[in-house]
Order: C-alpha cells, then sequence, then structure tokens
C-alpha cells in the first residue's frame, strides 16, 4: 500500500495545500476532536461562519452554564452572541497556537466572521472588526469579511490597521481582482504608517461549489445536449482562472514592491469544497484544486471523504488549463447561462444565507437566555404595545421620507458644484447619503416596518419643489444657493444623526436593533456633519465674505 494510499491527506498537505475544517463547536474543542484532528488528520486551521454557530449552538449543552451566566448579568442578545462566539474562537486560537508557531504564521489560523447584517456598510464593518480582533486578542486569528463591494472599503481599512483578514463570499473573477486590490492598498497604508508588514496575513476565500449548484441549475432549465453536458463543469474552470489571476497578481511590479517590503501573499483560499451534487465524486472540488500555495477549508464529511480515498491529480494547472477554463466559461455565455449574473446571485444568496442564519442564532440565543431567566422580556411587552409600534413606524417613515429628499438634494449639490473643490468631498456625500437611506430600510425591515412610498414620494417632491424658490432667482442658481444647500444638507445629517441616536437608545430594550451597528452609523453621521461644515464654510467665504470686501 503506497502512502497516498495510507494517508491521502498527508500527500495533499505535503503538496503544499493547507488543509483546514470548516467547523467549530464547543463539542470539538472540549471533547478533543479539534487537538486530534489536527496531530492526526493534518489539518492546520479552522473557518467558521454563523450557520456553524447556528448549528453548534443546537447540539448538546456545552453552552448552557455560560448562557446561565450570561442570563442573571441580564446580558442583550446581540452581547451573548458576541461573548460565546469569541470564546469558541479564543479557545480554537489556542489549540492551533503550535500550529501557528511551526509555520511562523502562516497556517494555525481560526476565522471569525463579522455580522453580516452589516455587509453593506463598510464603517459599521470595520468597526466590528476592530471589536472582535481586540476580544478574542490572539495574533493567530482571521477576521472574516465579506467581499461585497461595500466591504472592500472596510477590508482595506482594517488591513491598514494591522489586523489580518479572511475575506470570504467571492464569487466572480472581477471581484476577486478589487479583493487583491483592497488587500495591496491596505498593506501600502499600513507601510506608510510605519506597520510591520509580516505581521499581516490574508486569505481570499472563493467559493467553489455553489457556483456549479447555480449553473447547473439554468443548464437544467435550457434543457439541450450542449447545455447538459456543462454540468459540473464552471465550478472547478471559475477557480482556475481565479489562480490564474493570482499568478498574475504575484509577477506585477506593485506585489513586488511590497514583497521586497516583507508582505505576505494573500494565499487564495478554496470554500464550499464540499459537493451538493451526489452523482458528483465527493472529492472533486478538492481533487481538482490540489495547488500549492492554497487553502482548501472543508466540512467534516468532505474531510472525512479524503482522508479516506482522495487523490491528487497528475500536475498543477497549466496555460493550457487556463485555457481550456476560459473556453468553458465562453460556452457557457455562448448556451445562454448568464455567467455575471450566477455570480451576482450567488452573493446576494449567500449574503442572505448568512444573515438568516445570524437571525436564527440570536433566535436561538433569545430562547436560551428567557429559559435560564434572562429579566430581557422587553421585547415581549413592547410586541403587545400597538401604540408604540404605530408611533415608531411614523417616525421610522418621516425619517425615510426625510432621507429621500435630501439624497436628492445632495445629488444637486453635488451636480451644480462638479469642478469646485468641494467636489470630490461631495460625491463622497452623495455616495454615503445613499447608503445610509439603504441601511435606514433595513432596519425598518428588521423591526418589521415598511417604508411608505407615499412619503418617500413627498420627500422627494419636497426637495423638488424648494428649488422654486432658490434665493432670489425663480429660475437660475443664486449666488447664495451654495450656502443655503450647504445649511440643508447640514441641517439633514444632524436630523438624520438624531434618528440614529433614538434608534441606539432603543437599542438597549430591542434585541432587533444592533447597538454596534448604530454607533457606526452616527459616527459617520457625525463625520459627514464636519466636512459639510467645512463646505459651509468655504461657501460663506467665497459668496458673503468676499462680497463684503469688495463693497469696503
Amino acid at each position: 500500500m503506497s502512502v497516498a494510499d495510507s494517508d491521502p491527506l498527508a500527500v495533499l498537505s505535503a503538496a503544499g495545500v493547507s488543509v483546514w475544517l470548516d467547523d467549530l463547536s464547543r463539542e470539538l474543542l472540549a471533547g478533543g476532536e479539534l487537538k486530534k484532528l489536527v496531530t492526526e488528520q493534518h489539518v492546520v486551521g479552522v473557518t467558521t461562519n454563523p450557520t456553524i454557530f447556528a448549528s453548534a449552538l443546537s447540539k448538546g449543552d456545552r453552552y448552557s452554564d455560560q448562557l446561565r451566566g450570561l442570563a442573571g448579568k441580564g446580558s442583550s442578545v446581540d452581547d451573548a452572541v458576541f461573548a460565546l462566539t469569541t470564546d469558541d474562537v479564543r479557545d480554537g486560537c489556542d489549540v492551533f497556537g503550535p500550529v501557528y508557531e511551526r509555520t511562523r504564521g502562516t497556517d494555525g489560523r481560526v476565522s471569525l466572521e463579522v455580522d453580516p447584517r452589516l455587509a453593506q456598510d463598510a464603517d459599521a464593518t470595520a468597526v466590528s472588526a476592530r471589536r472582535l480582533w481586540e476580544a478574542v486578542d490572539r495574533p493567530n486569528l482571521f477576521i472574516k469579511i465579506p467581499a461585497t463591494r461595500k466591504g472592500l472599503k472596510a477590508i482595506t481599512t482594517v488591513i491598514a490597521e494591522g489586523i489580518s483578514v479572511n475575506v470570504t463570499l467571492i464569487f466572480s473573477l472581477e471581484r476577486y481582482r478589487e479583493v487583491m486590490d483592497a488587500y495591496q492598498s491596505g498593506l501600502e497604508q499600513a507601510q506608510a504608517s510605519g506597520r510591520e508588514l509580516a505581521d499581516i496575513q490574508s486569505v481570499a476565500s472563493f467559493f467553489v461549489s455553489r457556483v456549479d449548484t447555480e449553473v447547473d441549475r439554468r443548464l437544467d432549465a435550457i434543457g439541450t445536449p450542449e447545455a447538459v453536458a456543462l454540468k459540473g463543469r464552471a465550478a472547478i474552470a471559475n477557480a482556475r482562472l481565479a489562480y490564474q489571476a493570482h499568478e498574475h497578481m504575484l509577477a506585477a511590479p506593485r506585489w513586488q514592491r511590497l514583497a521586497a517590503a516583507g508582505a505576505r501573499v494573500q494565499r487564495p483560499l478554496w470554500a464550499s469544497t464540499g459537493v451538493k451534487d451526489p452523482s458528483y465524486p465527493d472529492t472533486m472540488y478538492v481533487s481538482e484544486l490540489a495547488i500549492a500555495g492554497t487553502v482548501n477549508t472543508m466540512p467534516g464529511t468532505t474531510l472525512a471523504a479524503f482522508a479516506d480515498h482522495g487523490t491528487l491529480p497528475a500536475r498543477t494547472p497549466t496555460t493550457d488549463d487556463y485555457a481550456a477554463a476560459a473556453d468553458v466559461l465562453e460556452t457557457l455565455e455562448a448556451t445562454g447561462v448568464d455567467f455575471t449574473d450566477v455570480t451576482d446571485t450567488l452573493e446576494r444568496e449567500g449574503l442572505a444565507k448568512f444573515a438568516d442564519s445570524w437571525r436564527e442564532l440570536c433566535t436561538s440565543v433569545e430562547r436560551e437566555l428567557r429559559a435560564e431567566g434572562s429579566p430581557d422580556t422587553a421585547g415581549e411587552s413592547r410586541a403587545g404595545d400597538a401604540d408604540s409600534d404605530d408611533l415608531l413606524a411614523i417616525y421610522l417613515n418621516d425619517h425615510y421620507a426625510g432621507a429621500t429628499g435630501g439624497l436628492e438634494l445632495f445629488r444637486r449639490a453635488a451636480q451644480s458644484r462638479a469642478d469646485s473643490r468641494e467636489a470630490t468631498a461631495l460625491a463622497d456625500l452623495v455616495q454615503q447619503v445613499d447608503e445610509d437611506r439603504d441601511q435606514l430600510a433595513a432596519i425598518m425591515a428588521e423591526l418589521g416596518v415598511s417604508t411608505s412610498r407615499s412619503k418617500a414620494a413627498a420627500g422627494w417632491l419636497a426637495e423638488k419643489a424648494g428649488r422654486l424658490k432658490p434665493n432670489g432667482h425663480f429660475l437660475s442658481r443664486s449666488p447664495l444657493s451654495d450656502v443655503m444647500e450647504a445649511e440643508s444638507m447640514l441641517l439633514g445629517v444632524q436630523g438624520k444623526a438624531a434618528c440614529w441616536r433614538t434608534l441606539c437608545a432603543l437599542a438597549d430594550s430591542d434585541e432587533r436593533l444592533n447597538a454596534e451597528h448604530l454607533n457606526a452609523l452616527l459616527e459617520r453621521a457625525e463625520r459627514q456633519s464636519a466636512t459639510l461644515e467645512e463646505v459651509r464654510c468655504a461657501a460663506v467665504a467665497r459668496v458673503l465674505l468676499s462680497r463684503t470686501a469688495d463693497t469696503r
């Protein structure tokens, strides 16, 4: 019997693939199973996500004592979830500490994800990442941040601060390139601030099996023989092209400069490697992507399957393989599968699934807290208070209408001053105000409050109508317009900040509200106010003070 037959995981590891487990629970930790996987199954890292924690909480009674203590302290649901997850991850980091030391920081990593409900808010995501990093307080921690467009900014921000990141939920080649750019931008900022680049690590989690699941569904709907023949080929082709993009990045002068300064490579990590279609070989997403310098994080069943009968390909991918992979994606498009729509759909669904799992986790924790005698019963009393709910709905819809009108005002101001010194600041504010309105809508949805289209339309019309009285000029802009617009925008942002403060106060008694998220929104509103005060002062100096000086 060959070594490969007797220990396929050892061969995979010797081939340069880091074997990680996509699972973590108190059962694995306390029962010693995790240590056994490290010593006997060549596992050198662990990834987690909200679904994994929700599943862990539902099994066994390992969390009961801690939940009882948290209930006795009157902890909120969010605080309890934070305590449970960070404690597990900290213990996991300790288990992998020797691996971290032995591999000089390359492996021995445990990943912990930020609250997925923050995925569309870069500032709130960065705040959450800092809080998790400080709470776990282990150098071998990875903070998982979803690779949404908004998440890219957060990735750069926290990398620049020296926080190691596992970028997750990557499906498309375009997004992967943006992730590599975000990592390098963070490293460049860290270098500029004097940080030691070798202390910062990152992996980029490129999802695999879900791609085949979605593409195969669309191919079945097309139903032609040509379409059916393409089933099971898209995911590996997509992943191989991602590795080709990784190779291109490594060869570029930008990376070479960072590497010379001590930067660590952001390794590709193959995620979602459990086979969804039982007709496919159960180890195909491990075997076909066994490339040196990559990570493969496997669910327990896939790990066991590879340990039992996994094999490696005869060679690593070549340029011919990359060309064949590109041909697969081109053929899919010609067959009628919009691959961009596939990856966009998978990102949306991935975020939604993690958010649903997070809510499930919070619901389970809330149930356990109540069972253990938690005094936090405000949600029940509030649910029965129809008058209070109605007033809250009116309040939030009034702010949503104001946000709609305010967004129009910001857009108009940015357009009218596109050639001014404030153009960049105003353009950035337009994007932030748009994001803030989306955040308010999301919070309203969490609270079960529907947005009133009539009120939103009224807010839009009110802003339009306000243009009919532009400070003495009926049709053209007045010299005072810049001043009045700046003051109106400043008042709008101050009103928005008041709304966030109100919701922060409600978060003390309503577990549906995330205080950390709201505080991040409040901090952003305060930064927006400071920027607008600068814009206002500049407009006053340009329009009023200069004219006063001219009349002297």
